[in-house]
């Protein structure tokens, strides 16, 4: 990973002082950067978004590269449209027209794609300074965030945490938790790190082979909203079931793949297993497990020429998103399974990764 200097810690946080609204509790936090590591495995973590910045693996020949997408500074993360390693929400994806009705009350939330809310709002939590709770250099960092009552129009004071561990040999954890505090709401977090295991900078994903253990998807619009229906893949080009190239059928839709797709049930009622992952030059694979209903698949469609680490430059198709989260949009589908924390209640998401080469 490219080197992050004092000097770009210190314009970025002079930065932020300016650019957030709610100085209070927030300006009087640091930014920092955090590392994970156990051998050749290791990770880059920032408390702002609880953000992954990178992720070191070796491939079959033991060569190490950085096979997670993200920006050569840490200032580069303000205005970030890209969600590069980011945890976000209050509600992670789309809400239609940035409103709902939840016990028999109307909120409106911050509009900032169009007029629906994209990933909690214009300052969800993946622009937000998180607290550095706990951190192990050889097990784990825990990060928290104290989510206010109207905070993007959400109801509710929500206790939030984050925490990246290892989990056995190569693999990594996160768990992500969330206490309501005196309100109803909903909540959905979800983890928007983009992999491309070939190495960060080594051009598209298209030859990646991707099985995905679902047989539905949740169908959108045009405007990337869950029409409400839910349908087979079977004989379709959302149909990873048997693994295959992600570039095989992608010319067959119009922009690329931007989906949730409804993860089949299992006989283990915890954790249900997302997707295999693998790049044949390298020999990478990245296995995923979750305890969520859905996981939305997305290959990096809106990139465009983006700046990235090491001077690379990230395209269209440079990296693929396996976001695990509860179904979009669910607070106005009452079909789909809720998303709604009462207080008292504890919203938990686990996600698991394994990764191996050969």
């Amino acid at each position: 990973m490219a080197k992050i200097s004092l000097l770009s810690c210190s314009i970025f946080l002079g930065l932020l002082l300016v650019h957030n609204n709610f100085i209070g509790s927030q300006a009087e936090k640091k930014v920092g950067i955090y590392e994970l590591k156990k051998g050749d495995f290791s990770v880059k973590i920032t408390n702002y978004g609880a953000t992954v910045l990178s992720v070191i693996l070796p491939d079959k020949n033991g060569k190490l590269d950085d096979v997670v997408l993200g920006f050569e500074s840490l200032k580069q993360y303000l205005n970030d449209t890209t969600y590069f390693g980011a945890i976000v929400g209050r509600v992670a994806n789309r809400v239609a027209g940035s409103q709902f009705t939840l016990k028999g009350s109307r909120y409106k939330l911050f509009p900032n794609d169009g007029k629906n809310s994209l990933h909690g709002g214009h300052r969800g939590y993946s622009d937000v300074i998180w607290t550095v709770k706990s951190h192990k250099k050889d097990s784990h960092i825990t990060f928290t965030y104290d989510s206010f009552d109207g905070e993007q129009g959400y109801p509710g004071d929500l206790s939030v945490s984050v925490t990246y561990m290892f989990s056995g040999d190569n693999r990594l954890a996160v768990r992500m938790e969330a206490k309501a505090l005196n309100k109803a709401t909903p909540v959905n977090l979800a983890q928007h790190t983009y992999w491309n295991l070939a190495g960060h900078s080594s051009g598209d994903i298209l030859s990646h082979n991707v099985q995905l253990f679902a047989s539905q998807i949740t169908p959108v619009d045009d405007q990337l909203i869950p029409t409400g229906e839910i349908v087979n893949v079977k004989g379709t080009p959302y149909d990873f079931l048997q693994p295959h190239e992600i570039g095989s059928l992608i010319n067959k839709l119009p922009n690329g793949y931007d989906i949730n797709y409804v993860l089949d049930s299992t006989s283990d009622e915890h954790f249900k297993k997302v997707a295999v992952v693998q790049e044949s030059v390298s020999g990478r694979k990245m296995e995923l497990w979750t305890n969520q209903p859905g996981v939305q698949f997305y290959t990096s469609n809106m990139l465009k020429s983006e700046k990235g680490k090491d001077g690379a430059i990230y395209k269209k198709y440079a990296g693929i998103c396996l976001e695990t989260q509860g179904f979009p949009d669910s607070v106005n589908h009452p079909n789909f399974p809720s998303q709604i924390i009462n207080p008292g209640e504890t919203y938990e998401h686990v996600m698991v990764y394994r990764f191996t080469a050969s």
